[in-house]
Order: C-alpha cells, then sequence, then structure tokens
C-alpha cells in the first residue's frame, strides 16, 4: 500500500464521490437484509397459518380465512419486489459515485501523468522506449484504476456488509451462522490463487500477443524487403511458431479459467447443504422455524459474491501498487533543465559558445569539447562537418533540450539558462533533422507553431519554403490529411513543410539541422534562395554536411570529433585548403580552383 499511498490526494479531492458511495453502500445493504428477513416471516405465517387453515375444512370461514391469507401473502411478495427496487436504486448511486470517482482520478492522473512527460528532458526519452512510456500511461493507469473503482466499491460492501448479515445471523441463532459460514474462508482463498493463475497466464499471453503483433507490423512494413530477398516462406514458418505459441497459452489459460465457476458453485453448493442440514435439525427440535433456514440460504448468497470478490480483490490491489510503482518510478524523474531566472526580456538574436563541452548522459560520448564560437544578430552561421561531428549537438544545445556540462552558452549576452524556457523556445523556428509531421492536415501541420492558424502566414511560409506550388496542387490543397509522420509527402516535400512550420511562427532564430538532405540540388538551390529572405534580419545556424549549404552563410565554421578545425568565410576556407576545401571538392567533383 506504500506505493499506493501516492493516490491518496485523488481521493481527497474526490471525498464527496467517496462519502456518497459509502453512504450508499450502507442503504444498499440494509435494503438487502430487509427482504430476506421478510421472507422468514412470510414463510413463517404460511407454515404456522395453513395447519390452522386447515382446521376448517369444510366451514364457509375458511373461505373468508383464505382471502386474508392470500391477501397477507400478496403483501409480503410487494415489499419484498419493492425492498428489491430500493436496493437496486442504491446500487446505482454506488456504481455513479464510486466507479465514476475512479474515471475523473484515471482522467486526472492521464493527464498529469502527459503533463510530467511533456517536461522531462530529451534524455529520458532516449533511455526509454516509446512503447514503455505508452504502456505506463494506458495499461498501468488502467489498472490502478480498477483499485480505485471496483477494488474499493467490492471492499466498501464488504466491510459494510459482513457486519450487518453476520450479526443479524448471530443474532438469530449461532451454531447455524458458523455451520453456513464455514465454506466462504475456503471460496476467498481459492479465488485468490485461482485469480493469481490467471492474472500471470494473462500477462502471459499480452505477451506473447504483442510479440505476434509486432513479428506481422514489421513483415507488413517490410514487404518490399520480405519479397525481394524471397523469405515468404521463412517467415511463414516463424509466424506458425509465433501462433502455436499463443494458442498453447490461451489453452492454458482457458484451462484455468474453466475452475473457477466449479469451484464457485461447489462451495456454495456446499454451504447450502449444511444450512439446510443443520437448520433442519434445529427445525425439528424446534429450536427455529422454517423460514429462518430461508433467510439463513439468502445470506449465504449474500455473502458469497463479497467473499468471492476478496480474492479478486486482493489481486486487483497487488497489480495496481505494481503498476503504480511503475507510475511512480516516472512520476518521481525530475528534469534538470530548469531555468534560475525565468526571464523573458526581448530577444535580438546574439548567440554565443565560450569553451563549451558537452557529453551525451546517456552514451558517454564526447559530442563537442571546449568549443567556442558567436553570431551577431542577424547573421548567418554555417555549421559544417561530417556525420558524428558534433553539429546536431549545437542545435540541442541551443534550444536546451540539454545543458553544456562545462562552458556557457550566452543569448544577447544574457546565459541561456536564465531564460523562460518555453519563452526562448518560442522565440526559435528549429528544423530538426530527423522530420516529423502529424497525421494531420498538412496546413495544421505549418500552423503547428502558432497559437492560432492564420492561412496568410501558412501562405506565406509555405511560399518561402518553396512548397507552396506543391500543395495547391493537391486536391485537396493546404486541407489534405496526411499518413502516419506524414508518409503522403515526398522526403523533399516533408522536410520543406517542416520548414514552412519553422518559419510561420516569425522566430528571431532560425535553426536548420541538416534539413535539406533529402531533397535534389536544385530544389536545395530554390529553398536556399527563398531562405536567404527569410533570413534577413534574423540569426540564423544553418547545420549540414553540405558544403553547397553554406553558401548563405556570412561565416563558416568546420566540426571535426567535436572541436572546430577551421572557421572563416567560404573563400578564405578554401584559400586555407584545409578540411574544408577537400569536403568541397569531394562533395562538388571538382576543383576548387576552377569554381
Amino acid at each position: 500500500m506504500k506505493e499506493l499511498a501516492r493516490l491518496n490526494k485523488y481521493l481527497l479531492k474526490y471525498k464527496a464521490y467517496l462519502l456518497l458511495g459509502i453512504l450508499f453502500t450502507v442503504l444498499s445493504n440494509i435494503f438487502a437484509i430487509i427482504p430476506a428477513q421478510l421472507v422468514r416471516y412470510s414463510i413463517d405465517y404460511v407454515v404456522e397459518n395453513f395447519a390452522f387453515f386447515n382446521l376448517f375444512e369444510g366451514f364457509s370461514i375458511q373461505e373468508n380465512f383464505r382471502d386474508a391469507f392470500l391477501l397477507f401473502v400478496i403483501l409480503f411478495g410487494a415489499y419484498i419486489i419493492f425492498m428489491s427496487f430500493v436496493r437496486g436504486f442504491f446500487l446505482f448511486l454506488v456504481r455513479q459515485t464510486i466507479i465514476a470517482m475512479s474515471r475523473h482520478i484515471e482522467f486526472d492522473m492521464k493527464n498529469e501523468i502527459y503533463d510530467h512527460y511533456q517536461k522531462l528532458p530529451l534524455s529520458f526519452y532516449r533511455k526509454n522506449s516509446t512503447g514503455d512510456l505508452m504502456a505506463r500511461i494506458t495499461e498501468d493507469v488502467s489498472r490502478v484504476r480498477m483499485y480505485l473503482g471496483p477494488a474499493i466499491m467490492y471492499g466498501v460492501n464488504l466491510l459494510v456488509l459482513f457486519p450487518l448479515v453476520i450479526g443479524v445471523m448471530l443474532s438469530i441463532n449461532v451454531e447455524l451462522t458458523l455451520y453456513a459460514l464455514i465454506p466462504l474462508p475456503i471460496l476467498s482463498l481459492s479465488i485468490y490463487f485461482v485469480n493469481n493463475l490467471i492474472n500471470e497466464r494473462s500477462e502471459k499471453i499480452q505477451k506473447s500477443l504483442s510479440g505476434l503483433s509486432t513479428f506481422v507490423q514489421e513483415a507488413f512494413s517490410g514487404i518490399r524487403v520480405l519479397k525481394a530477398f524471397v523469405r515468404e516462406e521463412d517467415m511463414g514458418r516463424k509466424f506458425a511458431d509465433a501462433s502455436e505459441d499463443y494458442k498453447v497459452k490461451s489453452i492454458r489459460l482457458t484451462k484455468v479459467n474453466s475452475l473457477f465457476y466449479p469451484l464457485i458453485m461447489a462451495l456454495i453448493g456446499l454451504s447450502t447443504i449444511l444450512t439446510i442440514y443443520i437448520g433442519g435439525k434445529e427445525v425439528i427440535e424446534g429450536a427455529i422455524g422454517y423460514g429462518v433456514i430461508a433467510e439463513f440460504i439468502l445470506y449465504v448468497n449474500m455473502l458469497t459474491w463479497p467473499v468471492t470478490a476478496l480474492g479478486w480483490v486482493t489481486s486487483i490491489i497487488q497489480r495496481a501498487a505494481a503498476s503504480q510503482a511503475r507510475i511512480n518510478e516516472f512520476m518521481e524523474t525530475e528534469t534538470d533543465i530548469i531555468s534560475v531566472k525565468k526571464i523573458k526580456p526581448p530577444i535580438v538574436g546574439e548567440i554565443k559558445f565560450e569553451n563549451v563541452s558537452f557529453i551525451y548522459p546517456d552514451s558517454g560520448i564526447k559530442a563537442l569539447d571546449n568549443v567556442s564560437f558567436s553570431v551577431g544578430e542577424g547573421e548567418t552561421l554555417a555549421i559544417i562537418g561530417t556525420t558524428g561531428s558534433g553539429k546536431s549537438t549545437i542545435a540541442n544545445l541551443v534550444t536546451r533540450m540539454y545543458d553544456v556540462n562545462t562552458g556557457q552558452i550566452l543569448i544577447d549576452g544574457q546565459d541561456i539558462k536564465d531564460y523562460d524556457i518555453e519563452y526562448l523556445r518560442g522565440q526559435m523556428g528549429y528544423v530538426p533533422q530527423d522530420v516529423f509531421l502529424f497525421s494531420d492536415s498538412i496546413g495544421n501541420n505549418i500552423a503547428f507553431g502558432l497559437d492560432e492558424t492564420e492561412m496568410e502566414r501558412v501562405s506565406a511560409a509555405a511560399k518561402d519554403a518553396d512548397v507552396y506550388d506543391n500543395i495547391v496542387d493537391f486536391p485537396k490543397g493546404f486541407e489534405t490529411k496526411l499518413g502516419e509522420r506524414g508518409i503522403t509527402l515526398s522526403g523533399g516535400q516533408k522536410q520543406r513543410v517542416s520548414i514552412a512550420r519553422a518559419i510561420a511562427r516569425e522566430p528571431k532564430i532560425v535553426l536548420l539541422d541538416d534539413c535539406l538532405s533529402a531533397v535534389d540540388t536544385k530544389t536545395e538551390n530554390a529553398i536556399l534562395n527563398s531562405l536567404a529572405k527569410v533570413m534577413k534580419g534574423r540569426t540564423s545556424l544553418i547545420i549540414s554536411h553540405r558544403v553547397s549549404s553554406a553558401k548563405l552563410a556570412d561565416k563558416i565554421i568546420v566540426l571535426d570529433d567535436g572541436k572546430i578545425v577551421e572557421e572563416g568565410t567560404h573563400k578564405s576556407l578554401l584559400a586555407k585548403k584545409g578540411v574544408y576545401q577537400e569536403l568541397y571538392e569531394k562533395q562538388s567533383q571538382q576543383p576548387a580552383e576552377t569554381l
């Protein structure tokens, strides 16, 4: 229960639902006991008066006696039906309070977890898989809701019903009560163990099904590769093996499930037999009436489900505790990307790196080593280097996805850590290397960074990114729906839409992280010519492994293994005949002197 203690704040928030649920549970159980007592009175009334009725056989008064006799029986029946309806009404209210409370808490928990996820740094997502993150916000929260809803509801019902029913039973006949209750603890323990087996085997089935689904998804996603390498038969055998594993585990679960209801019915039957046997002896001895046996059978049936639920509830609590422990693990993870002063001054765009070094916390790779450079207001800096040289790390540090290990990053002369994080990122237009588009319309994707969709700004951004003509050629234009991760578009179109999304918000600082890698030279030139207008008056960082992308830059730095090896303008770097000139010649396939 230590892990579940975190949920107490939600129970306190929705205490009105919980208290009303407890009240309605008490009332529903009172109206469950009254009909059982009415059954005892009606049976005793019938038995006692039937013998008296037979005494008047052959006399006219017997007819009057019968009418009165039937009237009382009908009244007893009407009372029992009325009490059952009243109990049903309160049971409805129990679910409308306690179960509704669990749904409210589920909603709050999912929102809290999602909000917390968004605050966690990028390093957190590099260490944890998307599937694990989703499992904790869906499956684990659902298991916790079962504790907050059904487990609390049936637990409260058990705590209320047991004292009421057993108190009434003991007040009628102690010996009969003890015999009637003997099978119930055995029933609860049996259900507990059977339910644990069911849960254990269900989880194995879920894992098997998850593996089967992943296998099928990968097979169909990579169908071209599968066909090209003629592996259909081999994949068919692997699928058959995975299906066989799922079938075997499903049959094992079915065998355990087949024990559930026979076990319940057997132990209920045993309790009923004991009640009738011991009660019959008591009736013969004249200690109790016939109605007591019927009343006790009703009480035993009333207690059967709560006792059965005890084992089930215990299992739910155990699973909920395990799930809440997993949720707590992430909720207790704090972000180290915090703002010290949360300042929000107007940003001009001057960027300065002072002896910056950075090591990725998850891999231990040193990405930058004592890097220093500056970019003036409205200037464009190109950062060139081969794969793994540390180019994208600079973009991650400027946007504060990570913080530097040593050194300092200044924006307009102010430490980047002093700025309010959301405000700082809101002043930047970032085009990542790995383009991600949402399964939404093209217009909404471009307007993603805007508070409201302004079609004029969306259209202007699309023109600047040289993707406007492509969009209007689609039958639905900007309303064209994109598939998952923008699969509807080509690689070049996706990158240009991503550029349009970045510049639509009219940022002070523009970061282009190798965003032209999927376009041809002609398209690259067209986009760069368009961006030349966009970047005027804005500080821009063009990160690329292509030397051709650097032609708009006021100055260029060349990175190699996390260090700046060359710095200057295009002409000065070619004149040095160093790393930049070597890259230029390799990529242009002609000597630099002829260009």
